[in-house]
């Protein structure tokens, strides 16, 4: 999926949208920080997860590895 970059501009464009001002010297820096994100969310993406249960049926006391282990006394 091709991608274009988000420019120092826009990402100030996009702050002032969510109420953030941002200071003009930010503007590169953020713009820089949201491509990468961009970048890793992306490949996330890309990732088949089809055989991957969802979370909900992850329970630790049936886990493979998980041994139940009693210490108290009576």
């Amino acid at each position: 999926m091709p991608t274009v970059e988000l420019t120092p501009p826009e990402a100030a464009r996009w702050a002032a949208r969510t109420g953030l001002l941002l200071p003009t010297e930010r503007h590169a820096a953020v713009a820089a920080v949201a491509d990468h994100i961009h970048g890793v969310l992306a490949v996330l993406h890309e990732l088949d997860l089809a055989d991957t249960p969802p979370a909900t049926a992850y329970h630790a006391t049936t886990h493979p590895t998980a041994q139940e282990q009693h210490h108290a006394a009576v």
